[in-house]
């Protein structure tokens, strides 16, 4: 952001920027926020009433002049006043015909009436910095924006609606009021905190602790959210590997071919499973590779397999032949394929190794709900009594809770070893400053400089 522009309150120069995708299309909307924003609008828009007539957020039809007072585009335009707008500021949005050249124009036209182009983000910033959001909200807005999955879109709405943030104030609150409690007694120091007042201050410590930790541990199922589930199928060639990443896709993504190695590259697509974000990746056939390419396929496959987080191995049923598979840590499902053409009392003597072991068929679509079930829950994205949280934090929430669950696991320990209560009560700020930065009680224009550069511009 723009360092001259960085500041609270009111007042900031005014912006524009195209708020829909750019290209050719039914409408456009260009926006238009900020200090000056509706004397611009006074002067190249013209309706049936002039703007000052317009009620605040009301749409009205109207005409887009040049500076020759040539009629550039018909228009509807919607005022907003501060503060009840978007980013708490006065704002005018242009709906205008979708064509590049019209946008251009528009843009231009507002540009040359004194604002200036928005950086990513820039609306959204504004509607922070201006108290219409806290930034646990601001970044839900790009988290809905991205979501790809039904659960990862109801959990950015419910961060939109404020939820984290409200839990992480009201902790950074409770925290507040211990550390207040404990001051009284540094300013007076004469005064010794006893035993039973000690061991009530640090229950009440462990209690936002708790919090803290419960919040902690929806990290992981925030990640699952928003970066999805990296997935490496693998396997011998022709065990089906392509097959079933169609399969799973829903559509003919891979070529599928009875010629051995015929996969060289990984293919990787999304997938959304029981709506759960899966990153599927189709790897080469994993066996010694005939030829410099081949080789070079193998290796990558050998990569995707170290960086997946859920291995799923597809192995012909008919043949029960098994390729070398990287072993790790992670979790290992078995697919066998082509279990429409193999007996039941095959089936019975070939299932071997460890691991979870599904019976499918590409070719009929057998066994693959199934398959998709233990997907779901060898990823751990679900809870074990079947609930998903929809308060996931993300890693910036995650790196200030950790710091502040280690400031509150020192206090604890101060306060229990009986040391000076002003040791206690730094870790306790430190606790609470933490814990503040998550919903954005924080003063640091690199800080949200960084948390903005991901946005898209026009919002």
């Amino acid at each position: 952001m723009r360092g001259s522009d960085f500041k609270k309150g009111k007042g900031l120069p005014a912006i524009v920027a195209l708020a829909t995708p750019p290209g050719a299309g039914a409408l456009a909307v260009v926006r238009v926020s900020g200090e000056g924003t509706h004397q611009i609008a006074c002067e190249i828009f013209r309706a049936a009433r002039p703007f000052e007539q317009i009620s605040p957020r009301s749409a009205v039809f109207g005409k887009i002049l040049r500076e020759d007072r040539s009629v550039l585009d018909e228009v509807v335009l919607t005022r907003y006043d501060a503060p009840s707008s978007y980013t708490g500021e006065d704002m005018v949005e242009v709906s205008c015909h979708g064509g590049v050249l019209i946008t251009e124009a528009i843009l231009g036209l507002v540009l040359r009436k004194g604002a200036r182009l928005a950086e990513p983000g820039e609306f959204t910033l504004r509607a922070f910095l201006n108290g219409k959001m806290d930034l646990t909200q601001a970044e839900a807005v790009m988290d809905m924006i991205h979501a790809k999955t039904p659960l990862a879109l109801r959990a950015a709405a419910e961060q939109l609606e404020g939820r984290i943030g409200r839990e992480t104030l009201e902790i950074r609150g409770r925290i507040l009021e211990i550390a207040a409690h404990l001051e009284a007694w540094i300013d007076f120091p004469e005064e010794e905190i006893d035993p039973a007042t000690g061991v009530a201050l640090a229950g009440k410590i462990r209690d936002s602790l708790d919090v803290v930790e419960k919040l902690l541990s929806t990290a992981g199922q925030g990640k699952i959210l928003r970066e999805g589930i990296r997935l490496a199928i693998c396997g011998c060639p022709n065990a089906g590997k392509s097959s079933l990443l169609n399969r799973l896709l829903g559509y003919e993504r891979a070529i599928v071919s009875e010629v051995p190695g015929t996969t060289r590259d990984t293919i990787e697509e999304f997938a959304s499973l029981r709506g759960v974000p899966f990153r599927l990746t189709d790897t080469a056939g994993l066996r010694e590779g005939e030829d410099a390419i081949e080789k070079e396929g193998i290796g990558r496959a050998k990569k995707a397999i170290e960086a997946a987080d859920v291995v799923l191995e597809v192995v012909d049923a008919s043949t029960g032949e098994r390729g070398e598979i990287l072993r790790c840590e992670r979790p290992h499902l078995v697919a066998w394929n082509k279990g429409d053409i193999v007996s039941e009392e095959r089936k019975k003597t070939v299932v071997a190794g460890d691991g979870l072991e599904v019976f499918i068929s590409c070719k009929t679509g057998e066994g693959i709900p199934g398959l998709v079930d233990a997907l779901v829950e060898a990823a751990g994205a679900r809870p074990a009594d079947g609930s998903v949280s929809f308060a996931a934090i993300n890693a910036r929430h995650q790196a200030c809770l950790n710091r502040a669950r280690a400031s509150l696991l020192r206090a604890i320990g101060s306060l229990e070893s009986g040391e000076e209560p002003a040791l206690v009560s730094i870790e306790l700020r430190e606790a609470v400053e933490a814990v503040g930065e998550v919903a954005g009680e924080i003063d640091g224009e690199e800080i949200l400089g960084k948390i903005f550069a991901s946005f898209c511009v026009g919002k």
